[in-house]
This record gives C-alpha cells, structure tokens and sequence, in this order.
C-alpha cells in the first residue's frame, strides 16, 4: 500500500538521511534519497517528486541553490528545510517559492513525526 506521495529526503549525513527514508517508508510515502543537491537534480528530473526535504549544508551545490534549481524543473513541487544550523536564515527567494520558517526543522529532530506532519499539510495546501 503507497500513499502515492513522492518524497526526497537529500543529505549527505548517511544516518540522517537513512532514518527519515525509512521513517517516512513506515508511513507508506514513496521515498527517494540522495547524498547531494547534484543527485537530488537527477531524480527531479527523471521523478515526479511531491515533497523535497533538503538539507542546506551539502557539498558543492548547497541546498538553497538546489530548491531554487530543483522548483525550475518542478514548479509544483514543496519543501522542507532540515538545518543543523541555528543562524540559518530564509533567503527571500525562497520564500517567494511558499517556503516558510515552519517549513524549516532544526537538526537533531527527535520527534521526526513533524516531517509526517508538515508533508501532509504542504499535500493539502
């Protein structure tokens, strides 16, 4: 049983990464997973993702550039933020993308539930 809701889950910490696909798999979202923004572009490319769950600091392309990247290929596409930086502030174009700072989730999210949550909130809007 799939929800039918395709989800990204991109960074590049490998245990991060891991337990939000299979959290998120827990709840029958289709889900996707990438270690960098480069490979995040492929599967937006080549997948009609939903939700894009991005985290900023990634090597090479950070993640602000890959959601402004990323809504080019995908216009329909959402997204949510996941920072372990407490400085991390919204940059504009993003927000004129409908990202908002409830969008964004600070590192380490124990409860990760939230990611549930907002993904069926952004799914309704």
């Amino acid at each position: 049983m799939s929800s039918g809701i395709r989800v990204l889950v991109v960074d590049d910490e490998p245990s991060i990464r891991n337990s939000l696909v299979e959290f998120l798999e827990d709840f029958e979202f289709d889900v996707f997973a990438a270690d960098s923004a480069e490979n995040a572009l492929d599967l937006i490319a080549r997948f009609p993702i939903d939700v894009a769950i991005v985290d900023i600091r990634l090597p090479k392309l950070d993640g602000d550039s890959l959601i402004l990247q990323a809504y080019q290929l995908r216009p329909n596409m959402r997204f949510l933020i996941h920072t372990g930086s407490v400085e991390y502030k919204l940059d504009q174009d993003l927000r004129d993308l409908g990202v908002t700072p409830e969008h964004v989730f600070l590192k380490p999210q124990m409860n990760l539930s939230v990611f549930r949550d907002a993904i069926a909130k952004l799914m309704k809007s």
